[in-house]
């Protein structure tokens, strides 16, 4: 069966400082490789500067990795032009990134109004998911983004991720920003809402009580690598170094 994502020998290095190059060719991603299937959510966690971030823009091509292969859906993403490739994939963002002058009807409709979708679908499409992640369409679907609180704009996020139904989504540490009642409660509303999705998923944390809460497997990024690949459990009885720090934190 196809994987929504599969990674293999991931790497990325900074340019060097030739000929109209800036960079000091430090490597940020070196060797990464991983699968995600469908209802499965990998936590990659990590200190700031270990790597995270890079390997989800590696991944949507927001940079363009020195080596190794990332296929979703069975198809390199390197073979696919890069909007086609970014509309397979939903990516959730700390900040959200709304558009300040679309309603939330129209920020979470974009991308299926962009692939044709007609107003109908989209209509019922909007409605659905405002109601999945918690908000009435009556209520908020007029709304523009400044007349939200932080956590009604990041579930319009999560809605907005999941318009066109992509097999994939990314998440780049989405609650980091929320007060911590709030983040709280949406930690506990995208715990339930995993299994129904059926997504193949990757959520970006250094916090390690978020991640055992949210990952079906914890990816520990360190200097670029991936150190430890496992499930909460076993994250949770290993001893690796980082691993042991990380629950000494929790």
């Amino acid at each position: 069966m196809t994987k929504p994502l599969e990674v293999q020998g991931l790497g990325y290095r900074l340019p060097g400082k030739g000929k109209g190059e800036t960079g000091n060719g430090r490597l940020l991603v070196h060797e990464v490789s991983f699968t995600v299937g469908a209802g499965e959510t990998l936590v990659l966690l990590g200190r700031s500067g270990s790597g995270k971030t890079t390997t989800l823009k590696l991944i949507n091509r927001l940079l363009e990795p020195t080596v190794g292969e990332v296929r979703v859906a069975g198809e390199r993403a390197a073979d696919l032009p890069v909007t086609r490739l970014r509309r397979r994939i939903g990516y959730v963002i700390q900040e959200v990134g709304l558009f300040p002058h679309f309603t939330v009807e129209r920020n979470v409709g974009l991308v299926p109004r962009l692939d044709g979708w007609p107003p109908p679908r989209i209509a019922t499409r909007v409605r659905d998911l405002l109601a999945l992640v918690g908000l009435d369409s009556d209520t908020f679907a007029r709304r523009y983004p400044h007349e939200l609180s932080g956590g009604q704009r990041q579930r319009v996020g999560v809605a907005r991720a999941l318009a066109a139904d992509p097999p994939l989504l990314l998440l780049d540490e989405p609650f980091g920003a929320l007060d911590p009642i709030t983040r709280v409660e949406l930690q506990r509303e995208f715990k339930a809402l995993e299994g129904r999705l059926g997504k193949g998923m990757v959520f970006v944390t250094h916090d390690v009580r978020e991640g055992l809460l949210l990952g079906t497997r914890i990816g520990l990024m360190l200097q670029g690598r991936l150190a430890f690949l496992g499930t909460p459990d076993e994250f949770r009885r290993s001893e690796h170094p980082e691993c042991k720090a990380f629950m000494a934190a929790a």
